[in-house]
Order: structure tokens, then C-alpha cells, then sequence
């Protein structure tokens, strides 16, 4: 019946030979169909499995891609062997895994350090930090000493010609079995080996625990071959990864040793101010730790990331460093008057009095040889007690004088005595009239605060721009590069009546107002300041609450430093 016949021909047209065959069909015709058809299923599952594959391996590659990019930004040692672990383990869905780096002692001698383990199915067990020597006796060091990776099938029956053998320490302290391990070493841009990676039991379900000998009979495959060389591509980025952080590393240490080498030139050219940049940075960074963690204030939203913590540190820690370009004899000036002045003023009180007792005695001689024992008794008394009192008054002149010569914190005091006695005068020594006291000498002794002349205050403060200048020519990273500026504003007040640009709150970055608090805290409470007397804690609060009351430092800042007691734990630690 047609019908039928047009039914089996829609019918074979939808079947796979159906583009093979011709009508009228035979025998033969359908054979030849059915091998074309059978050719074309294997190329098409050919063309599928390649693809399969080509998407696997671009997966892999995407993998290791983004794998090196994540070991390429992390500069945390300990972060980034946690990372080339976790991630090594995971993408061959191991169970297990460690990581050992290689050191050098002082004597040339390389050792294994265990730096790192993971292990899924035991998460409680304790990790210890140990060396092995590296050699072929196990498994991480026949690998660091041949750089030939191991892939073992059974760590339990390992071939009885190798010169390895496996630790199972672990397993019996545990109750794990270790199976299946691929031991890669890690090796450099040079091509020297920095490290191992050894992963243990490969899963075929990542998630799977393996708490009995069951589970490891059904869950434990070895590694493939594929796995071999995409531990071998990651365990080469590991390893730059590691000598990257490394060098990082040195660099900041060599860097930390340049600040403190030049905190430590100004504290030896400054040595009153021993300690005084340290106790700062502490300070500050303390308190930009509580701005941090702050949940309410103004401040609330700032935040400090590890990196600008440092930049706090190390501005703080070198706020100073422009006294480099300050006089040595200014800079540690005790006194108002300097040393040899004083010396001077001291010379000329002795002088004084000697030539009054000299006086004394000529005047004595005199009245003898004019007058005789005739009323000697009463004349000497009188004389005598002029005498006494010249010299009582000749010793209270270098008493005031010592007196005005302390430096005050604060304007105290006044002049008048002192002013007297600049008015009056003696003969020197070639005859001449001299004063008690001259112009320079006055213009030193009525310093109201402190002991610098304003020329000598100047010069003083011009230390923030020689800071400024000296910090400006040093490449600091991104990271750091705000350095310059914090350590630029540190004498500088809210109100705009700091130095040296005299700029106010908008221009003032928040880590220069919390070192500015710091600076002036530590300053005031200092026990080791020959030109001013320490205060205690309490007044030098009390003097901090006038200046923010004055409007001259942020007062929320203040009250962070205040409530944190960040002065407190600077008390702790002078005591330790």
C-alpha cells in the first residue's frame, strides 16, 4: 500500500543512515549505510570528546590563570602558603597536603622547614613547625635533592629498591591512611628549588571525609598524569610567588632598618630626645587602630588597611628627622642662656665679688694707716656689715639669673629684679663700665616660654620642612607615598596657629592631626628634657583639653585617645 511505504520512508528518514541511503535500498546499499553511519557517530563523538576536552583544558588554564594572579597580589608569607596549598589541593581534589620550604643556615647547610599542613578529613589534628634534612631518606627531601616530582599509587607499598620512605607518624597518632601522593618540587625563575608541595590522597568527590579504611578504598584514586602537570605549572608559580613575597619582605626589612638607622642619627645628635619618634608612632598608630574600630562619631567610616598603618608608623617614626638641618647647639639647648654664657655670667658675678672683698680690704688697709686702732672696732663692724650685704646682693644676682635661666612650658613669671639689675654696672678690667647684664644676655634670660629666642625658634621649626624636603626625595611605593605629606603638618593646629605653613582643619589629614596629639602628649609628659620639666599625666591632659578647647586639635580624635587610654599603655610600656 503507497501509505504504508511513504510511512517507513518518513520513518528511515529519521533514523541515522537515513542521509546514506538511496531508493530503491539492497542489502549492500543498507551495509555501506550503516558503516558511513557508524564513521560519522565516531568522528561526531571524536569532534565532542576533543571539544570536551578543549573546554576542560581552557578551564584548567583559566584556573591556573586566576590561581596566579590571586599568589601574583598576595605579599602575607603565611596567607600565601595557605593559598598555594588550598588551591593545589583543590584542583586535584586532594584530601591532604604540606608544604615545605627550603633554608639555609649560617654554615651553607639547606634543611626542609614544614611550614604548612592541610588535612580535610582530620582538621583537628596539630600542626608543628620542624626541619628534615634535605636528602633522598624522605619523600619532600628526595624531591628537593633529585627536583624530580614522586607520584606514588600507595604510599603503604612503596618498591623496595627506592631510598625513600614515608613517615606514618601521623597516620598511626590519627587513625588516617595515607594512599595516594604526588610530591612536586618548587622551583624558581632560576630554576632552583625553593620549596616542596606534596599532596596526599586524590579524591574522586572533594568533599568526601575519609574516616575509615572503606572510605579510602572508595574514595582514594592516584593522580593522573594531567594532575602531575597542572601541580608542576602551579608549584612554578608557587615558587616566584614565594621568592616575590620574599623579597618583599627583605625590602621592608631593609627599609625598617633605614628609619630606625635614622631615628637612631637624631636620637645620637638629639640624645634628649631618646625614644621620643618610637613612643609617637606608637601612639598614633594605637590610635588610628581605635578610629578603625570605631562605631559611632564623625569617624566612623574611616578605616586604616594594613599597608596605611605602616604609613602612619613610618611618618611618624620620622617626623623628626629634619633636625638634621638644625644647629647641634640649638637643638639641645637646655637652657635660655647657652653653656658659655652662662659660664661667662658666672665669671662675672666672681669678678664682681672679688673685686668687692678686694674693696673691702683696701678700704680696711686705708682706714689703718690713716687712723690707727683709734675707733677701728666700730668702723670695721660698719664695714663689715656693708660688706655682708653687698655680697648677699651679688649672690642673689647670679640666684635670679640661674632662676630666669629655667625654661617655663608655659609664660610665667616676670622680669622686674632682673631688669634691675641689667641697669646697674662695674668697672672691668681695663677700667671700662660695664653692665650686670648685656643686651643679648637680657634678651635670652626674659624668654617667657620655653628657652629659644625667636630666631632660635625659627630655626627650630624649620625641621618640619627640612623633614618635609628630606622625605620628598625618598620613591616611596603607592602604598606610601602619603609619608611626605602626614609628617609635613605635624606642628600644624586646627585653628591655623600651627608652623610652619600656618594651614587649618581642611588641609590637616587626619593621620597628621592623631600624630599631632601624640607629639604633644609625649612632649609634655617627657622625663628626659633638659630644657623643660616633665609634667605628669594628669596636667598634661589638662593642657591637651585647653588646646581643644581652643580650637588648635580635633577634639574627636582627642576623645578617642582619651577613652582608649593610649596614654596609659605608653605608662605600661616605659615601665617595662
Amino acid at each position: 500500500m503507497p501509505w504504508r511505504r511513504r510511512s517507513r520512508r518518513r520513518r528511515w528518514k529519521r533514523g541515522p543512515c537515513a542521509s546514506f541511503l538511496t531508493q530503491p535500498t539492497s542489502p549492500r546499499r543498507l551495509l555501506v549505510a550503516i558503516r558511513a553511519g557508524f564513521r560519522e557517530a565516531a568522528a561526531r563523538a571524536e569532534t565532542a570528546r576533543a571539544r570536551g576536552e578543549a573546554a576542560q583544558r581552557a578551564r584548567e588554564i583559566g584556573e591556573l590563570t586566576r590561581i596566579g594572579v590571586a599568589l601574583g597580589t598576595e605579599r602575607d608569607i603565611k596567607t600565601l602558603l595557605e593559598l598555594i596549598l588550598t588551591q593545589a589541593r583543590r584542583i586535584t581534589q586532594s584530601d591532604a597536603g604540606s608544604l615545605y620550604l627550603v633554608e639555609t643556615n649560617e654554615n651553607g647547610d639547606r634543611r626542609l622547614r614544614f611550614r604548612l599542613a592541610q588535612t580535610f578529613s582530620k582538621p583537628e589534628a596539630p600542626f608543628v613547625e620542624h626541619t628534615i634534612p634535605v636528602d633522598r631518606g624522605s619523600l619532600a627531601g628526595y624531591c628537593a635533592t633529585t627536583g624530580d616530582p614522586l607520584v606514588i599509587d600507595d604510599a603503604y607499598f612503596l618498591p623496595p629498591d627506592v631510598e625513600y620512605t614515608i613517615n606514618r607518624s601521623f597516620d598511626e597518632r590519627y587513625g588516617y591512611r595515607t594512599k595516594s601522593m604526588l610530591v612536586i618540587p618548587m622551583k624558581d625563575h632560576k630554576d632552583e628549588i625553593i620549596g616542596v608541595l606534596q599532596l596526599i590522597n586524590r579524591k574522586r568527590n572533594f568533599d568526601a571525609i575519609l574516616s575509615t579504611a572503606a572510605d579510602v578504598d572508595k574514595q582514594v584514586v592516584p593522580f593522573s598524569k594531567r594532575t602531575v602537570e597542572l601541580v608542576t605549572a602551579l608549584a612554578g608559580q608557587a615558587a616566584v610567588a614565594i621568592e616575590n613575597s620574599r623579597l618583599y619582605d627583605d625590602i621592608e626589612r631593609l627599609f625598617e632598618g633605614f628609619v630606625l638607622a635614622a631615628v637612631h642619627a637624631i636620637e645620637q645628635r638629639d640624645p634628649t630626645t631618646y625614644g621620643h619618634s618610637g613612643r609617637v608612632a606608637g601612639m598614633t598608630v594605637g590610635l588610628a587602630e581605635v578610629v578603625d574600630r570605631a562605631g559611632d562619631g564623625p569617624y566612623r567610616g574611616v578605616r586604616f588597611s594594613r599597608e596605611q598603618l605602616k604609613e602612619i608608623r613610618y611618618a611618624a617614626l620620622l617626623h623628626d628627622f629634619g633636625k638634621v638641618g638644625v644647629r647641634e647647639q640649638v637643638l639641645i639647648k637646655a637652657k635660655k642662656l647657652y653653656p658659655s654664657d652662662l659660664g661667662l655670667v658666672r665669671h662675672r658675678h666672681a669678678f664682681i665679688r672679688r673685686t668687692a672683698e678686694r674693696e673691702f680690704w683696701r678700704k680696711r688697709a686705708e682706714y689703718l694707716e690713716t687712723h690707727g686702732k683709734k675707733g677701728y672696732d666700730s668702723f670695721i663692724q660698719e664695714l663689715e656689715a656693708a660688706h655682708q650685704q653687698e655680697l648677699s646682693e651679688l649672690d642673689r644676682f647670679l640666684e635670679i639669673v640661674l632662676q630666669a635661666n629655667e625654661p617655663t612650658i608655659l609664660p610665667d613669671g616676670s622680669f622686674e629684679e632682673l631688669e634691675a639689675w641689667a641697669k646697674r654696672s662695674y668697672l672691668a678690667f681695663d677700667g671700662a663700665t660695664e653692665p650686670f647684664l648685656s643686651p643679648d644676655e637680657m634678651r635670652y634670660l626674659t624668654i617667657r616660654k620655653g628657652s629659644l629666642d625667636d630666631a632660635e625658634r625659627h630655626e627650630i621649626e624649620s625641621h618640619v620642612t627640612h623633614t618635609y624636603q628630606f622625605l620628598q626625595r625618598i620613591p616611596w611605593t603607592r602604598e606610601l607615598q602619603q609619608i611626605p605629606l602626614i609628617a609635613y603638618g605635624h606642628h600644624e593646629k586646627m585653628d591655623g596657629r600651627g608652623y610652619p605653613r600656618r594651614i587649618t582643619a581642611d588641609a590637616i589629614p587626619i593621620q597628621t592631626r592623631m600624630m599631632t596629639i601624640s607629639d604633644i602628649y609625649d612632649a609634655l609628659t617627657a622625663q628626659d628634657r633638659p630644657y623643660k620639666r616633665a609634667v605628669s599625666v594628669d596636667r598634661a591632659i589638662d593642657i591637651l583639653t585647653d588646646e581643644v578647647k581652643e580650637g588648635q586639635l580635633d577634639a574627636d580624635l582627642f576623645k578617642l585617645f582619651i577613652d582608649a587610654k593610649l596614654f596609659q599603655r605608653q605608662v605600661e610600656d616605659a615601665a617595662r
